[in-house]
């Protein structure tokens, strides 16, 4: 059980993260490869000021780091434990999504 503020903290924070679809689908594009940010804009298909709101989120958060390459800066994940982390969690929602064990989901609005 999780009693340290801190560990409560990261991951509050990473919830934060995980609570925006464009947030999401720039750690799923980061997971794959580090990418800069022009080039992900381009892929989300999203304008690079957007982007650079929610890369800027999710540096604070600690998931995402800027790193300098000539001129440019490139972004991958903080570590890639994440990447992983990211795959379990996925995972583990898809499962019990298909295990609709609770009867009463569609009506109380839970599961």
């Amino acid at each position: 059980m999780l009693t340290l503020a801190a560990d409560i903290e990261v991951l509050a924070r990473f919830g934060r993260a995980l609570a925006d679809p464009i947030r999401c689908r720039i750690l799923l594009a980061l997971r794959e490869a580090p990418a800069h940010p022009a080039d992900l804009a381009d892929a989300l298909e999203i304008s690079r000021t957007r982007l650079s709101n929610h890369l800027a989120c999710l540096r604070d958060c600690g998931l995402v780091v800027a790193v300098p390459v000539g001129r440019r800066t490139r972004y991958e994940l903080a570590d890639e434990r994440l990447g992983h982390a990211l795959d379990d969690l996925r995972t583990a929602v898809v499962a019990v999504e298909a295990d609709k064990t609770c009867t009463d989901a569609d009506q109380k609005g839970c599961c």
